[in-house]
């Protein structure tokens, strides 16, 4: 699907001169940031969900070793 991505004339610069930094398009940096904005939310979403299902599970023992 594509889609518009409007940038401010600094966000635009920067992004074109970290593309010419790596040889690539300014279209390749901008999609592998998105992949890995992506990937590094969704691991700290899993990471917030896990511990708030498991935490309680275990509140007296960490109260316990925390005294």
């Amino acid at each position: 699907m594509a889609m518009t991505l409007r940038l401010t004339a600094d966000e635009t610069e920067a992004l074109r001169r970290r593309a010419q930094m790596e040889s690539r398009s300014m279209q390749e940096v901008a999609r592998q940031a998105v992949r890995e904005y992506v990937e590094n939310h969704s691991r700290a979403e899993l990471l917030d969900q896990i511990l708030d299902d498991e935490l309680p599970r275990y509140a007296e023992a960490l109260e316990r070793l925390g005294q």
